[in-house]
């Protein structure tokens, strides 16, 4: 049967979700956790794959188990006894057997932090940045990014995707007090998108970059023209989103 696995997790000591060669990974960890509790081996399937260092307050991975043989509660319960402790399991649902982590979420929303002052409490998720910005601009030319579909100058060089083609629904800076954040919503991300519009964005409040060259930049489709990617560390995947009672039709 299947089954979907709500996660969150902070990334700070991983390469990542997904499986690496010789470093620890997100799936590995509970995968490893899961082949120990259920004593056959488990395979994890994730609805994203975040970079090294980045972290999830909502992942979603499906798993295949032939045969439960307790309580959906309890083997919450046990995953999470057995993981580290920047490792959470929220719940597990039983879904039916069609049903994809990956190719059936209708979109994930990014959230990437900075703090204008400095502040001890958010050093793990969150960018200080001591610089200041026009926050009113970066705005402005964020929402060029809802007019464009094709992200190629954003993605890294070196990845294995049909097309660079990308939805993009939000895209706004929110100013709370001194901290500031960007949000970003769209039906799929490419490899370090989000870090590299964070970063090349960064520059068009420091005024290196104007709206005119931002824009020229998506036309070009070239990953250099872009700016540096914003540091991992302090961005999120902040959600996964499915149709409308996706959850609610299971018995």
């Amino acid at each position: 049967m299947r089954y979907f696995f709500e996660i969150s997790y902070l990334g700070t000591h991983y390469h990542g979700w997904q499986i690496q060669p010789r470093e620890i990974s997100i799936q590995e960890c509970i995968e490893k956790g899961l082949s120990k509790i259920l004593q056959t081996e488990i395979r994890v399937n994730g609805s994203s794959r975040t970079d090294t260092g980045v972290h999830a307050r909502q992942q979603y991975a499906h798993v295949e188990i032939p045969d439960l043989k307790m309580s959906v509660r309890d083997l919450v319960w046990k995953l999470n006894s057995f993981l580290p402790k920047d490792i959470s399991i929220i719940r597990v649902v039983p879904v039916s057997n069609e049903k994809h982590s990956r190719f059936d979420a209708i979109d994930r929303k990014y959230i990437y932090r900075i703090n204008l002052e400095k502040d001890p409490f958010c050093t793990e998720n969150s960018l200080y940045f001591r610089k200041n910005l026009d926050i009113d601009k970066m705005n402005e030319v964020s929402k060029l990014l809802l007019q464009h579909s094709n992200f190629q100058c954003f993605s890294k060089v070196r990845t294995e995707v049909n097309n660079f083609i990308c939805n993009i629904q939000t895209a706004e800076w929110i100013l709370i007090g001194y901290h500031l954040e960007f949000h970003i919503k769209a039906n799929r991300f490419l490899r370090g998108m989000v870090r590299a519009i964070v970063g090349t964005l960064l520059d068009v409040g420091l005024g290196k970059i104007s709206k005119d060259e931002f824009q020229s930049i998506l036309n070009s489709q070239d990953r250099r023209q872009a700016g540096s990617a914003a540091k991992a560390h302090a961005l999120t995947l902040e959600e996964v989103n499915y149709p409308v009672n996706y959850f609610n039709n299971e018995n």
